[in-house]
Order: structure tokens, then C-alpha cells, then sequence
């Protein structure tokens, strides 16, 4: 009687398998409570919009951004252009979530659409107090094939 039926409930925790696999293929990050990172708050004549490029611990208008050799690899396959990263660094958000702390230090994703309509995610990672690393580059949107280390 239940023989019809286990097909589906083997493709039923197939999908649950994927679907775990997928949130957590990136490994476990850093432990949220223990990063205390909150936007700073703005001033009263800054409106909501600007708040958001204006918080968080980097420089948005760095002296020179430094493009790791993985993240040349990433925008290559994911035809992301140098303009769009330094459009999502200044325009992006910060995913407070996605913050992680490592011993080379933090790296913060900064998200946003880009006028190429492409919804990035790229981390960066600060280096010194006017320069600035982009570490990947991401498209949430779309899963390209990529062959980078």
C-alpha cells in the first residue's frame, strides 16, 4: 500500500538535503553575538537613504582598492565590472550578518543592485586606513560556472 508512495519521499528529503547543502555550503560564520557591529546612528539632517552608504566601520571612498587575485577570478566569470564594484561600495548596504572576523581580520559584504540591474554582494576587507581589499563577488541572482580557487 505505502509502495506508491516512496518515490515522493525519497524526492521529498532529496530537496531537504539540497536545500540544507545549499544554506550552509559556505561553512559556519563567525558567532553574530560575539561581533557587537552596529550601524552608527546618524545625525538628525542625514535622511534615511544616506544613513545607509554613511554607517559601518569602512571607507567608502577609499585611496586605492586592491582586487585580490580570487576576486579578479569571480568578476571575470560573473562579468562584473570595476564600476559596479566601486558603485556597490559607495551605494551598497552592509549585510551585518555576513560580517566575518578571521585572523588577516574582518570582511564586510556590501550589497546593492547595480545600474547593470545585477544584485551583487561584494566583501571587502579594509587595509589600512585609506586603502581597501575586494576579497569575492558574488550574484545573487544568478549561479554562473566558475573555475577560480
Amino acid at each position: 500500500m505505502f509502495k506508491k508512495y516512496i518515490p515522493f519521499i525519497i524526492l521529498l528529503a532529496a530537496a531537504f538535503a539540497i536545500l540544507y547543502i545549499k544554506q550552509h555550503q559556505r561553512g559556519v560564520g563567525p558567532d553574530p553575538v560575539a561581533i557587537h557591529i552596529t550601524p552608527s546612528s546618524a545625525s538628525t539632517n542625514i535622511s534615511s537613504a544616506d544613513s545607509a552608504v554613511q554607517d559601518g566601520p569602512i571607507n567608502r571612498h577609499p585611496d586605492q582598492i586592491i582586487y585580490s587575485r580570487h576576486a579578479r577570478c569571480r568578476m571575470d566569470c560573473r562579468h562584473i565590472t570595476e564600476t559596479e564594484v566601486k558603485e556597490i561600495l559607495t551605494d551598497g548596504k552592509i549585510n551585518y550578518d555576513k560580517i566575518e572576523d578571521n585572523p588577516k581580520g574582518k570582511t564586510y559584504p556590501l550589497e546593492g543592485i547595480t545600474q547593470e540591474h545585477q544584485h551583487l554582494r561584494i566583501v571587502f576587507a579594509p587595509k589600512g586606513e585609506k586603502d581597501i581589499e575586494v576579497v569575492t563577488c558574488i550574484d545573487l541572482d544568478t549561479e554562473w560556472s566558475c573555475n577560480c580557487d
